[in-house]
């Protein structure tokens, strides 16, 4: 095996550009979850250190590691107990909402001051070069993924596949009987999401990019535009 890359600069900076977005974005959406869980009444994030925005506290390893290799990983879930809720089912939903919403309301307000930084850090132009510029501005680039991975993030936790967030919302419309019983597969939703995310290599087309990462592409832009069109 070739060990020289990991010393290669590029593929350091590479990972500084992804890491650091990545463990922020991770860091707020699971903080967003806990801190959510314990106003509605479950102190079980409070009482294991998780309402902080300690990267660490939050970080599953492997989960950083597939981050970094495949570009598609998770944190370390944060401990929501139902049975603290006075509606379980209705506050597991918020909860859930909770990490998305945290990330949407994040990548908004990055893609606002990235609008507002001068050339090359921030800009239409800025934004331009890092779609087209064989070597963008590092700064601005790592504001870049700040933003996409943020709202890539939100979408994919919205897909309404166990263990995701969106199950949680969606299960919640279902009849109390039948939401208890769907939740004991829960685990099982792991093997249909490692599909949809290997799915380009084995399938020749990739799922996963399609429902989340081009629709998050084209968000951030949509909001970039809007942004520039309001400060211009």
């Amino acid at each position: 095996m070739d060990f020289s890359n990991f010393f290669n600069t590029d593929f350091l900076m590479e990972i500084v550009i992804v890491a650091i977005p990545a463990l922020i974005c991770i860091t707020i959406h699971e903080l967003a979850h806990g801190y959510t869980a314990y106003r509605l009444g479950d102190n079980t994030a409070k009482e294991m250190g998780r309402l902080t925005l300690n990267p660490i506290k939050h970080i599953d390893i492997v989960g950083l590691v597939m981050i970094l290799v495949v570009r598609f990983g998770w944190a370390k879930p944060v401990p929501v107990n139902m049975q603290n809720f006075k509606n379980p089912k209705w506050y597991m939903a918020l909860t859930a909402l909770a990490g998305p919403l945290s990330n949407i309301l994040l990548a908004i307000i990055v893609l606002f001051i990235f609008m507002l930084l001068p050339p090359p850090f921030g800009g239409i132009r800025a934004l331009e070069d890092v779609f087209l510029s064989p070597s963008p501005n590092p700064v601005a680039l790592i504001i870049f993924y700040l933003a996409l991975i943020n709202i890539a993030l939100a979408l994919f936790n919205l897909l309404p596949i166990p263990p995701l967030d969106g199950s949680k919302i969606f299960f919640s419309l279902l009849p109390e009987k039948q939401y208890y019983k769907v939740l004991q597969y829960e685990r099982y939703g792991m093997i249909l999401l490692i599909i949809l995310v290997l799915s380009g290599r084995f399938l020749g087309f990739n799922i996963f990019g399609s429902l989340v990462m081009q629709p998050a592409t084209n968000l951030l832009l949509d909001i970039s535009l809007f942004f520039n069109s309001l400060l211009g």
